[in-house]
């Protein structure tokens, strides 16, 4: 019989103070943790001496939920924006993967591409991106919106913006950038792609203002089930 190699990979989902919405509450509990480096740090550090594969952030532009009388009883309302977390923790970890939440229907694809690219430098090829399309009201209304977009509508945009965010990662070559001092020569011209992409919802020239990543493409994952 041939012996399987296949391996579980173990990401840790980091959830503010806990899971529960009243965990914060607890005796022990880091009430501030949502905004408090330092707990996310340790739990970063953990996460890696036992050897999970990621951490995993999940995130939201808008206030959840609009009962006043129940969000004020939760440690849901603030928290870190995640790339820039995982840009810290990136820092203090060596090994561990580092998954962000980014919506693809109130971001554009050259932030999302960039920001990625450049977490992937910073952690030394490290980065992953969960998308999603955004899941309520809340969230439209502060991009200049009445309503959250039709769910057709937000599927179509982010499976173009998905495809235009791996097109401006592939706009250099691995090995483009020679920074050859005698020669004078910064890049190789030969080994830029411009993506010169025209769409449906997009039209994005590139190229990305970010030599090509370790991994090239960083990682792209769903995190689970989307409305």
């Amino acid at each position: 019989m041939t012996r399987s190699t296949r391996q579980i990979k173990l990401g840790a989902f980091l959830m503010q103070t806990g899971h529960h919405i009243a965990a914060w509450r607890h005796p022990d509990a880091q009430a501030d943790a949502p905004v408090n480096f330092r707990h996310y740090a340790e739990l970063a550090r953990r996460a890696e001496a036992a050897k999970f594969d990621a951490i995993f952030l999940a995130d939201s532009v808008g206030v959840r939920n609009t009962d006043l009388a129940s969000l004020s009883r939760t440690a849901r309302s603030d928290h870190f924006e995640p790339l820039t977390l995982l840009s810290a923790l990136a820092a203090v970890t060596e090994k561990i993967g580092l998954i962000a939440t980014v919506s693809t229907t109130y971001n554009e694809p050259y932030h999302v591409a960039r920001k990625f690219a450049s977490l992937d430098h910073i952690s030394g090829g490290r980065s992953g991106w969960n998308l999603v399309t955004s899941s309520g009201q809340g969230e439209a209304q502060n991009f200049n919106l009445d309503e959250h977009v039709e769910h057709a509508r937000r599927y179509a945009r982010a499976a173009e913006f998905h495809d235009v965010v791996l097109g401006l990662w592939d706009s250099w070559e691995d090995d483009a950038f020679l920074r050859d001092k005698h020669s004078g020569q910064y890049f190789d011209p030969a080994k830029l792609h411009p993506l010169r992409h025209r769409g449906e919802h997009f039209s994005v020239r590139g190229p990305l203002n970010v030599s090509r990543s370790p991994q090239g493409r960083p990682v792209v994952v769903q995190a689970g089930a989307s409305p």
